[in-house]
């Protein structure tokens, strides 16, 4: 039985990355900030295979410690999908307060290469690390700036890895508009109701994980013929 970790994994992408894992016959270790939505996921995914739920921050170390030791000593795939939007409405960077992107940059850049510094000793040679990007890490969209350079930053980190790791696989991939809470709290009071939800972009996070796709940058959607 394989093992994966998938962060932020209470709702969205992560909840529904883990379904499908747990339904494929993984091991699933999972975390979040909220506890109860945690819980109520992890009940969920209990019913459709083996998963451990360690409530956190991936920002914290110690959580980060919490998580590789429920892991065990074989990881083979690690999700970085634990993400922080920053203040909403989203703020032009002029006006950006420093200390929510210090907290932006804490949980969507150093929280992940945390947990890859943690877990690596433990992912055998061909394991997947695949962090969740965004389509604002490369187009400047107004507003975006503390959130889409924090994923910036995270697709430079992820195509050193790759270079520094040739026995791994190791993917940025933005897995598109969504009909999340976080899409949602970025354009507060506005219908998002036309976005796919997130299982539209769980296929082609699978042809990453499953298939023999060289380490670099995909779109989600575009691994999937039927929704690119």
């Amino acid at each position: 039985m394989p093992t994966a970790i998938v962060t932020g994994a209470s709702r969205g992408l992560g909840l529904a990355l883990s379904r499908a894992l747990a339904e494929r016959g993984w091991r699933v270790v999972v975390d979040a900030r909220g506890v109860e939505e945690l819980e109520a996921a992890g009940d969920e995914l209990a019913a459709l295979g083996d998963v451990s739920v360690v409530p956190g921050d991936v920002a914290d170390a110690s959580h980060r410690g919490a998580l590789v030791a429920a892991a065990g000593e074989r990881i083979d795939l690690l999700v970085n999908n634990a993400s922080l939007l920053g203040p909403s409405p989203l703020p032009a960077l002029a006006d950006h307060p420093l200390d929510a992107l210090e907290d932006v940059y804490r949980v969507n850049v150093l929280g992940p290469l945390g947990l890859v510094q943690a877990a690596l000793r433990r992912m055998p040679e061909g394991a997947r690390i695949l962090n969740v990007s965004s389509d604002a890490a490369v187009e400047a969209y107004e507003g975006w700036g503390g959130y889409g350079s924090s994923k910036a930053a995270l697709d430079h980190l992820s195509r050193v890895l790759a270079a520094e790791r040739p026995d791994l696989r190791v993917y940025s991939v933005d897995p598109g508009d969504m009909r999340t809470r976080m899409h949602q709290d970025a354009f507060p009071g506005e219908d998002i109701s036309d976005r796919p939800p997130p299982e539209a972009s769980v296929p082609g996070l699978l042809a990453l994980i499953e298939g023999d796709l060289p380490s670099g940058r995909y779109v989600a959607r575009e691994l999937s013929p039927s929704l690119a």
